[in-house]
């Protein structure tokens, strides 16, 4: 399904969105890649966004096509108006190209939620109460945390792919009898590395286990297939899908999710309300109460359709400037990278590593400030994983995360490492303090007051 079927339903006036502008003539642009920022040395620069794995920013198409619906919006079903009609038709095409976006089988429900937090918290309520739930401390906080902890089998950071298959097979080889559920990312969000997770499937499978993939890191840079990989729910960001308006999705299997109670409790999850008696709707209306994010939904269908069309080019952009990353960092003395399975392991554009005798929120703060690049640091809420990988570090107990994606450039990798040699060398040009909004240079000259945009 194309962009423009979901923005523009069957004989429909409205005006065709912008025509989408390609950066490099065959990426998908992003909004904000003509951003300027300023040093702490009085110049500006363009800024150099290595912090994808936390939001990335807007594609231009997904602006195009919020612009195109909100003229009219409305809220959805049960509207006999105009607007409420069309609304509700491109509420629910946007249902239909996340559920192609990943691969969905044909009875797979897709909810539109907030985020992948939301949406693995929807599941933890869905799980039948005997249900036994594997999963890696490895893991993002968002799929770590959600399950009741009596009935949560909770594996060490495994050391290779290998053992990891092997881990969730001993565990669900020693499991209680029920219902059984393993909990796995696609790729991790301190590393970048992905997890095999076919290997994972089939030996779950063979257990009588389902299988949730947690694909906000992976989604946006490697294809993810339900019905090819055969797991069971799968759970994606759109602010990591480059549409930050606020819609996420649960997608998967319908017969725990409608047996479970809803959600939320609220109009739209209800079939009648009579009394004391309450029928709830099965399908994915049971769990979206209230007005749904109707602009959210179609931000993520349009962030899903430009990269789907794309996916072979943003797989090479990503690949290249991945490898030249690393490659750079790894000439750098002083310069420590992470990695669960080893250096050869698959992974997307992400890199985690720390720079002798300076702390990572010195080194972020340093790269922001002289250099106008923006990276993460801290423990990227997956604590576990952290203090494994920097276990044997004592002066470390954080990191900085660079995550690259389609807002980033060669230039911007060359500079990066650069950077990161100037400082593991020569140290900081400025001297930097705590302030109530973080580190920043002494006497920072920086105007980092937020304008007032309403």
């Amino acid at each position: 399904m194309s962009i423009l079927s979901i923005l523009e339903p069957a004989n429909s006036t409205a005006a065709r969105p912008a025509t989408v502008r390609l950066s490099n003539g065959s990426i998908p642009a992003t909004v904000g890649s003509d951003l300027l920022v300023p040093l702490a040395d009085g110049r500006v620069t363009d800024y150099a966004n290595f912090d994808h794995g936390a939001s990335a920013p807007c594609l231009e198409s997904v602006r195009a096509a919020v612009e195109a619906a909100l003229p009219s919006y409305a809220s959805v079903h049960r509207g006999n108006g105009y607007a409420s009609r069309i609304t509700t038709q491109w509420y629910e095409r946007a249902r239909a190209e996340v559920h192609g976006f990943v691969g969905a089988r044909e009875d797979d429900q897709v909810i539109f939620t907030r985020q992948t937090t939301d949406a693995l918290n929807l599941l933890a309520r869905a799980v039948p109460a005997d249900a036994t739930v594997i999963v890696f401390e490895s893991e993002h906080h968002a799929a770590l945390l959600p399950w009741p902890a009596e009935r949560t089998v909770r594996l060490a950071a495994p050391s290779s792919a290998n053992q990891a298959v092997t881990a969730v097979a001993d565990a669900l080889r020693i499991a209680p009898e029920g219902p059984r559920l393993v909990v796995v990312t696609g790729a991790s969000n301190v590393t970048g590395e992905i997890f095999p997770i076919a290997e994972i499937t089939k030996v779950a499978k063979a257990h009588g286990a389902r299988v949730c993939l947690d694909a906000a890191q992976l989604a946006p840079h490697r294809v993810v297939d339900i019905e090819e990989l055969n797991v069971d729910w799968v759970a994606l960001s759109g602010h990591k899908l480059y549409a930050p308006y606020g819609a996420g999705a649960l997608i998967g299997r319908a017969d725990w999710l409608n047996a479970a109670d809803p959600y939320l409790y609220g109009g739209g999850a209800t079939a009648s309300v009579a009394g004391t008696e309450t029928v709830w709707n099965q399908g994915p209306s049971r769990h979206e109460g209230g007005s749904p994010n109707v602009i959210g939904a179609i931000a993520l269908a349009a962030a899903c359709a430009a990269i789907t069309k794309h996916r072979e080019a943003i797989e090479q952009h990503e690949r290249s400037l991945l490898a030249r990353l690393r490659t750079g960092l790894a000439q750098l003395p002083g310069v420590t990278t992470y990695s669960i399975f080893g250096a050869e392991a698959d992974r997307v554009g992400t890199v985690c590593f720390t720079v002798d005798g300076i702390s990572s929120t010195l080194v972020s703060a340093a790269l922001a400030a002289e250099y106008g690049i923006g990276v993460r640091d801290g423990k990227f809420c997956a604590h576990p994983l952290v203090g494994h990988l920097l276990a044997d570090s004592a002066e470390h107990g954080t990191a900085v995360r660079a995550s690259l994606g389609l807002a980033t450039t060669r230039e911007h990798v060359d500079r990066l490492v650069n950077a990161i040699r100037t400082i593991s060398t020569t140290g900081l040009s400025s001297t930097y303090e705590e302030t109530a909004h973080g580190c920043q240079p002494t006497n920072d000259p920086r105007d980092l007051d937020a304008p007032h945009i309403w």
